[in-house]
């Protein structure tokens, strides 16, 4: 009876923690904004009305688009650094509606202005952010 017991709580604590180690994987990456206009995209289907209502969304760099696979995914996103401390508290989430418009990209995501704003008190500026798919 107490190896049953045993071998329950072991089964437990590794099911702890292969759903802590899931849910805390995160990549590090840069961020920076882009202005208006928002269209035409490069994902196929997004018209005015079907950009994030909340204006959170981000234009995929090159190490993200993945041939247009990343259209459409959501990120958990948060400012971790950057010159003149820029970050704001707090994480948002935000979609992918875009492709990079510039080449070469200059960071791995490109925030709409709203989305940047939202996690940084400096506009226009280059940021480190810790982004998760969600």
């Amino acid at each position: 009876m107490e190896r049953e017991r045993w071998v329950a709580v072991a089964m437990l604590f590794g099911l702890i923690c292969d759903v802590y180690l899931v849910t805390v994987s995160a990549d590090v990456g840069t961020a920076t904004s882009y202005d208006p206009p928002y269209l035409p995209t490069k994902c196929p289907g997004y018209t005015e009305d079907q950009l994030p209502e909340n204006g959170l969304f981000v234009a995929a760099g090159n190490g993200m688009w993945d041939n247009g696979a990343a259209c459409g995914r959501k990120y958990q996103l948060r400012c971790l650094s950057g010159l003149r401390r820029p970050c704001k508290d707090g994480s948002i989430v935000v979609q992918v509606v875009d492709f990079c418009r510039v080449s070469p990209c200059p960071s791995t995501l490109v925030l709409s202005n709203r989305a940047f704003d939202a996690v940084s008190k400096i506009p226009n500026t280059k940021i480190n952010v810790e982004y998760a798919q969600i």
